[in-house]
């Protein structure tokens, strides 16, 4: 395919229409003019699709862009859809956060959702992703969308598309969706003319109903009462999370919040960040600053949309450290299970994704509690949620990418629940005359210790999807023997759904669905999983290894071994 002829083909197809304002027709000339054509090819070269969250991408003009038209014309498409899928009334949620242009985009998606005769549920201001989630089933809709590109920097924004059930869109309806949008025929087929009248803005009775839902699945609550004064710094990231998560936090009885003032106000800027995610040291700088002078307990900070948190605690010395994504699910984990009761384990089940440490397999196992592998995103752990209901009940669910859910009220990654959980959990340890961190290695003692890490290679634009795609096609005809010195026993292919026994050659069907991932494992019992991400313009290599941690008082040279094991395997990964 000629990237640049079909770029410039679309771009003349923008300018020929009458839809188009002459704003954006005077962007679409200046790139069609310019003498450096990748601009034009990153901005026209596809259509937007759905992924593991639904539309993302550089806000700007182009069919490969965030804009009116791309977000009109996935609102018809699902509109289409939803009419020819479901009889009856069709209600929808729409909820937004403090990225640049949310709040006008999700006024746009309300628009062609009441032109289409759809009653529209509009949250007035921004708001955490989960509530919309929650506010789906509450409304009892049939649909929902949160404008937000979640964690991505400040360029991007994006259309996460919820089913009836508060999940974001799995097969078949996402490329269903892609097909009705694809089918429209032209911008003059979208209705952008809203009718008012079926625009109803939500008042505060739904976060009264969610906060209500979080309260009841808290363990400890007595350690709450006697520890509430346990000083707690909390950060926004200039996001939505400002609106729920401290208000959430003082109704479980917590009195000593402490705020990031430089991070609470909502800004699609990020003014204080280079980028608004809770996985990068530099976007927790000043919480953790703020957690050393306050000599705090626990901080926490949450991306723009606020279904992902980021933790610290401190380590033997007093230091504050920041848990990565697998620590603090394994974390909270082992917190939840240990306080259910035997009859609670037995009925109940976990979740969590391929990618995520096994450590949260293995305390499951050893609790006596049933523990579900899905593909990564949450939606695929919604879908189990559904396919489970009348069978066993869900506990709690989470993935390493920062992402948590406890209890089935909401049904997709959850920060303002997981900052009460997180925030009890450092109430229990404090009345029990612990830290965090003293529970953390007593866990690795318990269970095993499992240590990840994580290389991303970003890869921009157009040519950057083709070397993203050549090196999965690499890793596929070419896989490797030995990883760091280790033989690589078994090899798990998500795409072509085999998994594959090296030393005998035996192969074996994959149940999951057909994803593009690959996982090796090695004699050594060390675990690489390869995949592109659903959300950005990176492949992803996840990588983990264990042993056993015989006394807490081991845990540092163990530690150091682990460590070094990751960076062998990182150096191997990095030379291919």
């Amino acid at each position: 395919m000629d990237l640049l002829s079909e770029s410039k083909k679309r771009a003349e197809a923008w300018l020929n229409s009458s839809v188009i304002d002459d704003s954006s027709k005077q962007s679409i000339r200046k790139l069609l003019e310019a003498a450096d054509s990748k601009p034009l090819i990153d901005s026209f070269y596809k259509d937007l699709e759905f992924g593991t969250g639904g539309l993302r991408g550089v806000m700007g003009v182009g069919s490969n862009c965030i804009n009116k038209y791309t977000i009109g014309a996935a609102t018809q498409g699902l509109s289409n859809y939803l009419k020819k899928s479901i009889s009856g009334e069709i209600k929808v949620t729409i909820a937004y956060d403090s990225r640049n242009n949310s709040q006008a985009l999700a006024q746009v998606t309300a628009d062609v959702f009441s032109a289409n005769g759809i009653p529209v549920f509009l949250f007035a201001e921004l708001r955490p992703t989960p509530l919309l989630s929650f506010a789906i089933r509450y409304f009892k809709c049939h649909s929902g969308i949160v404008i937000t590109a979640s964690h991505n920097p400040k360029e991007y924004n994006g259309y996460k598309a919820y089913w009836k059930d508060g999940a974001q869109l799995v097969p078949p309806h996402d490329k269903n969706v892609i097909q009705e949008v694809n089918s429209i025929g032209g911008f003059e087929y979208i209705k952008f003319k809203a009718d008012e009248s079926k625009i109803k803005l939500i008042s505060h009775e739904v976060e009264s109903a969610y906060y209500a839902e979080v309260e009841r699945l808290i363990p400890k609550k007595d350690a709450i009462a006697r520890q509430a004064l346990i000083p707690i710094v909390y950060s926004s990231i200039h996001g939505a999370g400002i609106t729920m998560v401290p208000e959430c936090l003082r109704r479980l009885g917590f009195k000593n919040l402490i705020l990031i003032d430089e991070q609470a106000k909502p800004d699609g800027n990020f003014p204080t960040v280079h980028s608004p995610n809770p996985e990068e040291k530099s976007a927790m700088a000043l919480a953790l600053q703020k957690g050393k002078d306050v000599k705090a307990q626990l901080i926490m900070a949450t991306d723009p949309d606020t279904d992902r948190v980021g933790i610290g605690i401190k380590d033997a010395q007093g230091e504050f450290f920041l848990l990565n994504g697998n620590q603090a699910f394994s974390l909270m984990m082992w917190f939840i299970m240990k306080n259910l009761s035997e009859e609670e384990r037995k009925s109940g089940y976990i979740a969590k994704t391929i990618v995520t440490t096994e450590l949260v397999d293995t305390i499951a196992a050893d609790l006596g509690i049933e523990c579900h592998n899905t593909l990564t995103g949450f939606k695929y752990i919604a879908e189990l949620m559904g396919a489970m209901e009348g069978k066993k009940k869900f506990v709690a669910a989470g993935e390493e990418s920062y992402g948590y859910m406890v209890g089935d009220f909401v049904r997709d990654k959850d920060a303002v629940s997981a900052c009460a959980f997180f925030a009890a959990l450092a109430a229990s340890a404090k009345d029990e005359g612990h830290t965090l961190f003293e529970w953390l290695v007593q866990m690795y003692v318990e269970h095993g210790f499992y240590k990840e890490g994580l290389i991303n290679l970003v890869r921009q634009g157009a040519e950057g999807e083709m070397e993203i795609k050549r090196m999965m096609e690499s890793f596929r005809g070419n896989p490797p023997e030995k990883i760091a010195g280790s033989k690589v026993v078994r090899a798990l292919d998500y795409k072509s759904s085999t998994t594959t026994d090296i030393l005998t050659g035996k192969t074996t069907k994959l149940t999951l669905p057909v994803s593009d991932v690959i996982q090796y494992y090695s004699e050594d019992g060390s675990k690489i999983s390869v995949r592109p991400s659903g959300t950005e313009p990176k492949i992803k290599f996840y990588i983990s290894v264990h042993t056993k941690l015989n006394t807490s008082q081991e845990f540092d040279l163990v530690n150091d071994q682990l460590e070094k094991k990751i960076k062998l395997i990182e150096e191997f990964l990095l030379s291919l």
